[in-house]
């Protein structure tokens, strides 16, 4: 983040203040890894991934005004299993939203900041989701910074 002071809502977005940064959490996350079903859950890392880049997407559409509301065919969950491309490119575009989410949160308009509140409350509930996941895979990087 490049913000050296930021603010709540943004720190919200991208984590590092209620829950892990969101680039720690993705980090070293592989194909195998995100595809990989586990038993008695409904959805995999990817499906995760997916759904939070689809989500991320629709609202900073919304809250830059490139969109007036959220789209009424908008599929949130993958309607089939996901290739890797599809992962792939869900990853990509979920990180390159962070900053346009970072920039947009700096100084909001009130519609703007009452999107990205849904966002970040929606998604830190999933990025719950993908840590718990990652633990037990044994695969969710250790925690850096003050206090890890």
């Amino acid at each position: 983040m490049t913000d050296p002071h930021p603010t709540l809502l943004q720190l919200s977005l991208l984590g590092g203040a209620s829950f892990r940064d969101v680039t720690d959490l993705l980090g070293g996350l592989t194909w195998a890894e995100a595809s990989a079903p586990h038993p008695g859950l409904p959805r995999t890392l990817a499906d995760l991934i997916w759904h939070l880049s689809v989500t991320q997407r629709a609202s900073l559409n919304i809250a830059s005004g490139r969109a007036d509301g959220w789209p009424d065919d908008l599929n949130v969950w993958p309607a089939a299993p996901l290739t890797e491309p599809d992962f792939t490119a869900a990853h990509a575009d979920l990180l390159a939203g962070l900053p346009e989410a970072q920039a947009l949160a700096r100084d909001p308009s009130s519609r703007a900041r009452d999107v990205l509140t849904d966002l970040a409350v929606h998604s830190a509930y999933h990025w719950g989701q993908v840590a718990l996941l990652r633990r037990l895979n044994g695969t969710l990087p250790p925690a850096a910074g003050p206090g890890a």
